[in-house]
This record gives structure tokens, C-alpha cells and sequence, in this order.
């Protein structure tokens, strides 16, 4: 009986061990439209007292945009695995329009859930309307749209305009004696775009600042360094590069650099970036780029918790939660910064 006994034991943490491996390391390539599911077995614990998984369906932008998203997708997946009593599906798209029939196949698919990170902030009613009467509860990540809030459960999201806003007063600080700007924006429309161009284009306009170009690179390295490149063989004068994320700003120094053009604390040109990447920050410690906008990723324990409470009946106490976020200056950044808000 003894031995039968210890044999139990064993396998019992054997099965414990497949599950937090199977929940924890999640390495589906980035194309799939299904979590990777753990290995299955009774012993998974379930999000509901019927043991009836929760179906949730997640829209996100496409994993590949950059380093930021890459972390965002990696920590969703972590949470919502069947391990954790989720049964999920991912959607990508970098266009509304095909972020919104996703959205209509997974009202369909009679999910409980609607996790989006809107592509753009317009367009969103007649779907939000359609789950709302099929009884699916939305619920927004990573980025605003204009929507009734009546229309989704929660929010829980970054303060693009205030992200924009800390870093152009950053950048009024520098005291420049003069300000001409190359200006690499993201996915036009949506809220990151517009919080980080909205709050240099006021600023620019009312202190006389020249943009000397501003398009939009799509959050790709490589647009950006052939809008930069384009700017230096047309011989336009700069001393700033406004990227709305850190591949974007990558992309311009490689440009900066194919010219010899030298950039970061003390050189010819400022170089700033959002997101944090922990490479981006090592580039701001060794002072090639002068700032790093943050832009938090982690959103999964956020709507856990959300999705929970909803689940016993509770009442959620903030319907739009911000996350806390901070800019980061070359001259006073920490190896301690970068160990802790790299991402």
C-alpha cells in the first residue's frame, strides 16, 4: 500500500508540473489563430464551478509590429491557456476592417469574451452592438476607441496623449536652438498615433518647431530608415527624430549611421522612441538615443482579474484602468532602469 501510495504522489506533480509548463512557456508561432493548447488532463483547474471552460476570443495587432506587441501577445497567451480554464482564440490584423469581421466570427462562434486591441479607434459600434446582443462581454486592451462605454465591460489601456505629452515637454526641456523635426509616425488612426502626433503637432504649431517630414513608417524599421535616408539625399536640415516606437527609431539611426550622422547625447541629432524595449533602453545607456517613451504591455493580469469578478457576479470598481507609465532620459537612466522596465 506504501508503494502504491508514493507512486500516487508522483504522478500527481508530474501532472502539476505538465500544466504550469504548459501555461508558462507558450511558444506558438506567432501566425497561429489558436492558443497552443498545454497537455491535456483532468487535473486542469477550471475558470468556472461547472468546469465548463471560458471561451474568449482576442484581437490583437499582428505580434510581428515590433518588440512591443511581441510581449504584449506572449503575455496573453501565458494567461488565457486552458491550464488557467481558458479556452482561446487569436485574431491579427494591423487593418480595422479585417479586425472587425474577426470580430463577428468570434461573436458567432458564441464566445464569452471579446478581448480587441483596436487597430483604429473608428468603426467599432455596429460590432460592439452586435456581441453586446448575443450576450458576449467586450472588453478593451492596450488601446481606446470611440465607442460608448456602455458598449464593452472595461478598458485597460496606456494614456497615449499623455505618453506623447511627457515626451515632447522632455523635448521643449533640451532648450534647442533650433528645432527642425523628422517625424516617423505609426499606424495611422490609431490611438497610439494619435496621442504621440497629437502632442507634437500642437506643440510644433505653437512654438514655431519645423517638421521637416512627417509620414507615417507603420511601426517598420525598415520604412523608417528609407524615410530618413530619403531626407538626408534630399540635403534637409535636422536635428531631431520623433519615432512613435523604438523599431521606427532603430530604423532612422540606421540611416544616421550608412551617413555618418552622428546621434544621441551631445551629437548632431536627438533620437527618440516609445515602448522600451530593453535594447532600446541599452541604447539609451550608452547614449546613442536620448529618450525612450514607456508603453506598458502587461495587460493580461489586469483583465484576469476583470474577467474573474464578472464571473462571480461582482461589481468592477474602474471601467477604464490606465497604466502607470514614465519617460526615460539618456542623461539620468540606471542599468537598475533598464533591468526593470525593459521589456
Amino acid at each position: 500500500m506504501k508503494l502504491k501510495k508514493m507512486l500516487s504522489m508522483v504522478v500527481s506533480t508530474v501532472i502539476c508540473a505538465t500544466l504550469l509548463a504548459g501555461c508558462g512557456g507558450n511558444n506558438a508561432p506567432a501566425s497561429t489563430t489558436k492558443a497552443a493548447e498545454p497537455a491535456k488532463t483532468e487535473a486542469a483547474a477550471p475558470a468556472t464551478e461547472s468546469g465548463k471552460k471560458i471561451k474568449v476570443g482576442i484581437i490583437n495587432n499582428d505580434p510581428n509590429e515590433s518588440g512591443y506587441r511581441t510581449a504584449n501577445d506572449k503575455d496573453l497567451k501565458a494567461t488565457f491557456c486552458e491550464a488557467n480554464g481558458f479556452d482561446a482564440s487569436f485574431a491579427y490584423s494591423l487593418k480595422n476592417d479585417e479586425q472587425i469581421t474577426a470580430a463577428q466570427k468570434f461573436i458567432q462562434d458564441e464566445v464569452d469574451y471579446l478581448l480587441l486591441s483596436a487597430a483604429d479607434t473608428a468603426g467599432w459600434d455596429g460590432v460592439l452592438k452586435d456581441a453586446q446582443a448575443a450576450g458576449v462581454k467586450v472588453i478593451l486592451f492596450d488601446r481606446t476607441i470611440d465607442a460608448d462605454p456602455s458598449l464593452y465591460e472595461a478598458s485597460i489601456v496606456s494614456d497615449m496623449a499623455k505618453e506623447g505629452e511627457t515626451a515632447v515637454e522632455w523635448l521643449k526641456g533640451q532648450n534647442l536652438p533650433k528645432y527642425e523635426i523628422i517625424h516617423l509616425q505609426g499606424v495611422m488612426g490609431s490611438a497610439a498615433q494619435k496621442g504621440r502626433s497629437g502632442a507634437l503637432d500642437a506643440t510644433a504649431k505653437d512654438l514655431g518647431w519645423t517638421i521637416v517630414t512627417q509620414q507615417t513608417a507603420e511601426w517598420n524599421a525598415e520604412k523608417a530608415q528609407q524615410i530618413v535616408q530619403s531626407a538626408i539625399d534630399s540635403n534637409k536640415s535636422f536635428n531631431v527624430i520623433y519615432a512613435e516606437n523604438d523599431d521606427m527609431a532603430k530604423g532612422a539611426v540606421a540611416a544616421l549611421d550608412k551617413a555618418n550622422i552622428s546621434h544621441g547625447v551631445g551629437k548632431d541629432v536627438v533620437v527618440m522612441g516609445f515602448d522600451c524595449n530593453k535594447w532600446a533602453l541599452e541604447e539609451l545607456l550608452a547614449k546613442n538615443w536620448n529618450y525612450d517613451g514607456q508603453c506598458n504591455p502587461f495587460q493580461s493580469s489586469y483583465i484576469k482579474d476583470i474577467i474573474d469578478k464578472l464571473e462571480k457576479g461582482e461589481a468592477i470598481g474602474e471601467k477604464t484602468i490606465i497604466m502607470n507609465e514614465k519617460g526615460f532620459d539618456a542623461s539620468t537612466i540606471t542599468q537598475e532602469d533598464v533591468d526593470n522596465y525593459g521589456i
